[in-house]
């Protein structure tokens, strides 16, 4: 029997508001990540949705993080 390991996720406001960093510019570099690298979507009533990230999915994220304050302009490669 598989036993899923993820006992909490966090949303992405909460985790820009513990990394220090800006919610929609956050939004934009994760957007690429795929739910192997850690994020889920969590779906309320209606249209209300949200991402969100297990532990690894914010190791991923903050990997991204330093990438693009690295290189600036890979947010303008990967929206072309």
């Amino acid at each position: 029997m598989h036993v899923n390991k993820v006992h909490a996720v966090f949303t992405i406001a909460r985790v820009a508001k513990d990394l220090g960093e800006d919610e929609e510019w956050l939004w934009d570099v994760a957007n690429g990540m795929d739910t192997e690298d850690g994020v889920i979507w969590v779906y309320g009533i209606g249209d209300d949705q949200v991402m969100a990230f297990t532990d690894f999915g914010i190791e991923n994220l903050t990997e991204l993080i330093r990438m693009h304050k690295e290189d600036p302009e890979l947010l303008k490669r990967w929206n072309r």
